[in-house]
């Protein structure tokens, strides 16, 4: 008993100076380190931005509205009755437009946040993406197929619930598809990895082109939709109808948090601890599968918010994922939040694409993160 409590202590201080060393490589500052902060405050921090984003967006529009009259609107359906007046357009416009669109961008956001986090953590590799690996680029051609080829298939146009599970056997099968091509030598190679989502991405490309030349014309402004990205379609309908999806993805990756810490030692090391790694990585491909799939299914192609949130956090916090999962979760709402705002406002009266906004700071932190990192290969 007392060697075997010895070999696991071993293996627990083996394994706690393993994260410490890949605090600087998983944020990617390498030889700088990187600021670390208590997990408690950065996630009141972040929990509290939240707030002011789900405020600021219910307010914003061609209709300004005070947080005071965004209160009242939503405690009119409560049977109470606030200080603040409103009248009942107003409130229409609060419940029946701002309130489902707010929520949708918190449950995509979160969802591809926590989905970036979750895949970085299985191919322990801090530039994978849903949208860079083809996962996002395999759910958006299934969905476009259900639009396109719904009425023929289910003789009706595709419910809220039947456009998630084609998108999620889309991200699934693409997601599957770059895990195999990744393994060599029973490792994960970042380069074939990254190989394989621009091969997939431009196959689902053609894919949905295909799909757009067949398409009717409101089929055509649907397929729009999904190749910009936005968050215009959002309903009460839409969002009871993809957030199961979204709220069972976010509930398993969550729960994997120490299993995904263990990971990040090699699956080895972490079979020695007792982890069923064929197990964990059947989960964790997935959960991300669905949170990429009902994202895409229900705000179309939105690019980078699954990239930038966690590495953000990594840098903050290091890399234990019991703080980085729902840190993640709460920076990907804020900043869909924040990036709907600034599309519905910034060329008012008419709206820009929410992907759009997402690339045009995405791309270039992308191509920081890439710099950031190059000491680190070697270059």
């Amino acid at each position: 008993m007392t060697r075997s409590h010895g070999m696991a202590a071993q293996a627990l201080g083996r394994w706690r100076g393993r994260l410490r060393e890949l605090a600087g490589a998983c944020s990617g500052g390498g030889r700088s380190g990187g600021i670390r902060l208590a997990p408690r405050p950065v996630l009141l921090a972040l929990a509290a931005l939240l707030a002011g984003a789900f405020a600021l967006s219910l307010a914003s529009g061609a209709v300004p509205l005070g947080v005071g009259q965004v209160l009242a609107a939503l405690a009119q359906p409560l049977g109470l009755t606030l200080p603040w007046a409103i009248g009942p357009q107003d409130a229409g416009v609060v419940l029946g437009l701002r309130l489902p669109r707010a929520l949708l961008a918190v449950l995509t956001g979160s969802g591809l946040a926590v989905s970036g986090a979750a895949l970085q953590a299985l191919f322990r590799n801090p530039l994978a993406d849903p949208a860079l690996l083809g996962v996002s680029g395999g759910a958006a051609f299934f969905a476009a197929g259900a639009i396109v080829l719904g009425g023929t298939l289910f003789g009706t146009a595709p419910s809220p619930h039947v456009l998630p599970a084609c998108a999620f056997l889309g991200a699934l099968l693409a997601t599957a598809i770059v895990w195999r091509c990744a393994q060599a030598g029973g490792r994960t190679v970042t380069g074939l990895m990254l190989l394989a989502g621009l091969a997939l991405n431009a196959l689902a490309g053609a894919g949905t082109g295909l799909l757009t030349f067949i398409a009717t014309d409101a089929q055509l402004r649907s397929l729009t939709f999904w190749s910009l990205g936005s968050l215009a379609g959002a309903t009460r309908g839409v969002v009871a109808g993809v957030a199961p999806f979204l709220l069972v993805a976010l509930l398993l990756l969550l729960r994997s948090a120490g299993a995904l810490n263990a990971l990040l030692l090699g699956e080895a090391e972490a079979g020695h601890l007792g982890l069923d790694v064929k197990r964990l990585t059947r989960r964790i491909v997935a959960a991300s599968a669905l949170a990429a799939g009902a994202s895409v299914a229900a705000a179309g192609m939105i690019g980078f918010v699954g990239l930038l949130a966690p590495h953000l956090l990594r840098v903050l916090l290091g890399p234990d994922h019991r703080a980085l999962l729902p840190g993640s979760a709460l920076l990907g709402a804020a900043l869909l939040l924040l990036a709907d705002v600034l599309a519905r406002t910034v060329v008012a009266p008419a709206e820009l694409p929410i992907g759009i906004l997402t690339a045009l700071v995405g791309a270039p932190a992308f191509l920081a993160l890439l710099l950031r990192r190059r000491a680190d290969w070697g270059a």
